[in-house]
């Protein structure tokens, strides 16, 4: 998330009242939840080959198991921050804490996959209340400005941590438990929110809400369920008139929904700020860096430890040095923001991106050494691009807006998370498909769950005679690197792609000195 490179002066020292010891300790209990929420977002990625093995999902139900929980994040951050500023923030971010620990519960011992992704629905629920409250409590809790910046820069670093420690924690507890603990770790994170947050963190509202805007609620759903569920039938049996009926009237939704916040004198979500190009092209700039950093985890883990053969706790430490990066070059874009266009930062970090995909696709006999290198250069790139446009999103948006502009750019990072496993793990889906071969003898069952996923291939590998076993096993692993490699070319032209769009939107943001606090 954004580190603030500001390119305007918001407030000096004659200002507002600075902030006391308090409200730092406030800012350390509201940490609790964005990291929780961050390092669920990719903590399950090392949980796959454990839950593959376990509960045996098809590749769609794989997929839905990762993704339900950032499409239901998505679609409801921006209706819950409206209702949280309505009924009291704190309040929503009690409710969502409560909610999120009890259904964590309940997911750690889900008995199948479809049980599991109903539970992951709920948790994108109660998540979705966490993150719009925590920053709207910040903004509230710190109104000098130079304090306010600080706090949100926390706050961004608490998000991009979570995400980097999401691995390592799963490597650790998947090398020690089983692979439901990964939701438990939740339950020990927000029992002291619970406690302390009546303390030390103040309610705020809105003092003159807008009407709840449910049709604006629904709509907002509507328009993502269909539109990623049809994306990913696409890829699992090809085009149909259904799943191209489910993409086109997602896209209506979506077209309805943006025409009703037109209308609307107080819209849920102020679509007015996507004409400006800066503000657009940093949100597209930041659903993009998401997009290649959580498909790249998608099949990176799920080779390192079904091909490579690594213990969930070494896959995990493979990835460090990658995830390192991330956070030092978000740090240090912050600084070059000062003296270089952020156009070209941006640029530079999809451009960096593609780099790290075309490094997995020339390592093709999968090392792990080529693997580490494709990931610190594409973690460089990712926090270069995503820092830089977060930053653009909330300072191309008038200070009235910022409140909608977050909301946005939050949403814009659950997009695209859920679109990274969405086309890339469908398109890794479909290549295995097409590639693996089956040895003669197999049932029609066993048939179909090798050929759906690597997981299940080495569940029924298990169960065959040696010699076909090893050939099942030995087929299944080139059929997944194949997939990789298509899914890696993929990647690299799309960042090539986003890389001189955002030369072109971005065109107009220059780089300013950070504002002195006197």
């Amino acid at each position: 998330m954004a580190i603030s490179v500001s390119t305007s002066k918001l407030g000096s020292s004659d200002g507002p009242a600075r902030a006391g010891v308090r409200s730092w300790i406030a800012l350390a209990v509201l940490m609790l939840p964005v990291l929780l929420v961050s390092v669920d977002n990719t903590v399950l990625s090392f949980a796959i080959p454990s839950i593959s093995l376990a509960l045996v999902p098809s590749a769609s139900e794989l997929l839905w198991i990762i993704d339900v929980y950032p499409l239901v994040l998505a679609a409801l951050l921006v209706p819950m921050g409206s209702l949280a500023d309505r009924f009291g923030r704190r309040k929503l971010l009690l409710i969502g804490s409560t909610g999120f620990a009890i259904v964590s519960v309940f997911a750690a011992f889900a008995p199948t996959a479809g049980a599991l992704i109903g539970y992951r629905a709920l948790l994108g629920l109660f998540g979705a209340m966490l993150m719009p409250s925590t920053l709207s409590l910040i903004r509230n809790l710190f109104l000098h400005p130079a304090q306010r910046r600080k706090a949100i820069a926390i706050w961004a670093a608490g998000f991009s941590g979570g995400a980097a420690l999401g691995p390592i924690v799963g490597g650790f507890i998947l090398e020690h438990f089983w692979w439901g603990a990964v939701f438990l770790m939740s339950v020990p994170v927000l029992i002291p929110l619970l406690i302390l947050a009546p303390i030390f963190v103040p309610e705020s509202k809105d003092p003159a809400p807008g009407k709840i805007d449910a049709l604006s609620i629904l709509l907002s759903f509507g328009a993502m369920v269909p539109t990623i569920f049809g994306i990913k039938e696409i890829a699992q049996s090809g085009l149909s008139v259904t799943n191209i009926v489910l993409i086109v009237a997602g896209l209506t939704l979506g077209a309805v929904f943006v025409r009703r916040q037109l209308r609307r004198e107080n819209p849920m979500m102020d679509v007015t700020l996507f004409k400006n190009p800066v503000f657009s092209g940093g949100v597209m700039a930041n659903l993009l860096s998401i997009f290649a950093l959580v498909g790249f985890l998608y099949f990176i883990t799920q080779h390192l430890q079904l091909v490579v053969g690594l213990s969930p706790t070494h896959a995990a430490f493979v990835l460090v040095p990658g995830l390192a990066i991330t956070i030092i070059s978000g740090l240090l874009a912050a600084s070059l923001a000062n003296r270089i266009r952020p156009s070209w930062l941006v640029a530079g970090g999809l451009l960096l991106n593609a780099m790290g995909f075309l490094i997995v696709w020339l390592n093709t006999d999968g090392s792990v050494a080529g693997i580490i290198a494709a990931f610190v250069v594409l973690g460089a790139g990712v926090g270069m691009a995503e820092t830089i446009s977060n930053d653009l999103i909330l300072s191309a948006a008038p200070p009235a807006k910022a409140g909608a502009a977050s909301a946005i750019s939050e949403t814009a990072y659950e997009v695209g998370s859920v679109l990274g496993t969405a086309i890339l793990g469908s398109i890794l889906a479909a290549a295995y498909r097409m590639n693996v071969v089956l040895p003669a003898g197999v049932s029609e069952a066993e048939r179909e769950t090798a050929s759906q996923t690597l997981g299940g291939a080495i569940d029924v590998a298990g169960t065959l005679p040696a010699a076909q076993g090893e050939a099942l096993l030995s087929s299944a692993k080139h059929a997944f690197d194949s997939g990789s490699g298509t899914v890696a070319m993929v990647s690299v032209a799309l960042m090539l792609g986003a890389a001189l769009m955002c030369l072109w939107a971005l065109r107009s943001a220059v780089a300013n000195p950070e504002p002195v606090d006197h």
